[in-house]
């Protein structure tokens, strides 16, 4: 499982979630190595590709696009900061001119929107006015003589101009009114967002908070320096541990050798067998394509006894007894409720129904974790957290009896966790 999930460079959500926070760290520092492991591969065989002459080198073009940094006078990378350049004008006059801005603007917008009603209001007070003047004029010109109607013209012409004149007053009267409310209403909206503006500042209090916020967000970042340094340390642990206890097996060789010797066993039956010497059994061909991960409890009891049965998975060592900390096909739920009044160390494996594999569930003093374990290969081990390889599911459990299962939690396997109910959880996988 581990191998795929390095070679896809991909785990799956659902997956990723049953792991814990540090399985999570050691399985992305693992992926990071293959990252670099990869580039490395790729950058030694351009090179050695270009020497023997199988790949001309790469010749830099001319409209190749590049990044060039502004250096300062100190050859550092320039970095400009608003309001703090030579001639950079201070914060709080930059804002004072954008909020005076944004007053004079809105102020001038609402005074077109003024002078566009006053002139509609001007320009049809004086057309009837002159309209009205007209028709009396009109309606004289035919009570006078023939020889006064020049004169009427003269004086038709004379109120047209006076009228004309009036309008001209009235529309300067009214911009010079237009202009001083738009003035006004400036200095109006200027004191409005200014009020807003310092009511927006944060106070002692809220400034308070937003340092306590940062605090707490460097030391998130520097505990997560901390986490993956530790993954680190715990990857290089368990391989160094593992070389020092000789515990590092290949499980196909040897089971090889165990099935040249031995008969497989008959049919299991659900009880607890008793105690007494049992043969191991002959590792048997696959009659079966197994899918890339559980899709059903059938095709997980069928993947055990076709796979798991065969290397004594979930029994004792060398007895005929299933060893008391294996459980069946069961929840993560019904898991922490077997172990909810037990002390810290207690311990079970469950089948799991996420990976080809195992799930170690482990009570905490306050809490509970899970550890999954890949059996999809020919050994067994922690996903993401243990590097070692271990020939049988005993032996892995044996193991963290006396070597911690992570640095940072300290889990030793101490009690393991029994069946409750008759017939017992597993009984399904032995049928």
């Amino acid at each position: 499982m581990l191998q795929q999930i390095l070679h896809d460079m991909y785990i799956d959500p659902e997956l990723l979630a049953e792991l814990s926070d540090v399985q999570k760290h050691i399985l992305f520092y693992k992926m990071r190595e293959e990252q670099l492991r990869r580039w490395r591969e790729r950058e030694a065989w351009e090179a050695l590709a270009q020497v023997e002459g199988l790949r001309p080198p790469k010749v830099k073009r001319a409209s190749d696009k590049h990044i060039q940094w502004l250096l300062g006078t100190d050859g550092e990378v320039w970095v400009w900061i608003m309001g703090e350049g030579p001639g950079d004008k201070p914060y709080e006059e930059i804002s004072e001119e954008l909020i005076a801005e944004r007053a004079r603007l809105q102020a001038q917008r609402e005074a077109e929107e003024l002078w566009k009603q006053k002139e509609a209001e001007i320009t049809k007070k004086f057309r009837d006015a002159l309209a009205n003047e007209k028709a009396r004029i009109l309606a004289e010109k035919w009570k006078v003589e023939m020889e006064d109607r020049k004169a009427a013209k003269v004086l038709e012409e004379r109120i047209h101009e006076e009228f004309k004149r009036k309008e001209e007053e009235e529309r300067k009267r009214g911009e010079e009114q237009i202009r001083l409310q738009e003035e006004q209403r400036a200095k109006e909206l200027y004191w409005t967002l200014k009020q807003a503006q310092l009511q927006s500042h944060p106070s002692e209090k809220e400034e308070r908070e937003w340092e306590e916020q940062l605090r707490r967000s460097k030391a998130a970042d520097e505990e997560r320096s901390r986490r993956a340094q530790r993954a680190r340390d715990e990857y290089q642990r368990h391989s160094l541990r593992a070389i020092q206890k000789g515990t590092v097996a290949g499980l196909s060789s040897r089971f090889r050798e165990l099935g040249q010797s031995h008969e497989q066993e008959a049919r299991l039956h659900h009880h607890l067998p008793g105690p007494g010497p049992l043969s191991p059994l002959a590792v048997p061909g696959r009659t079966w394509e197994r899918p890339l991960r559980p899709v059903s409890r059938e095709v997980i009891v069928r993947w055990f006894k076709e796979e798991q049965l065969p290397r004594r998975a979930g029994f004792e060592r060398n007895t005929k007894a299933i060893a008391p900390w294996f459980h069946g096909i069961i929840s993560r739920e019904d898991a922490e409720d077997l172990l909810e009044n037990m002390t810290e160390g207690a311990f079970l494996v469950r089948v799991s129904e996420k990976i080809w594999g195992y799930t170690l569930s482990y009570r905490l003093q306050k809490g509970f974790k899970h550890f999954l374990v890949d059996a999809s290969g020919d050994f067994y081990s922690f996903l993401g957290v243990d590097p070692n390889r271990h020939a049988t599911l005993t032996d892995l459990i044996d193991f963290h009896k006396e070597e911690i299962i992570t640095v940072s939690g300290g889990e030793l396997l101490q009690e393991p966790c029994g069946q409750r109910d008759s017939p017992p959880d597993y009984h399904l996988l032995f049928e």
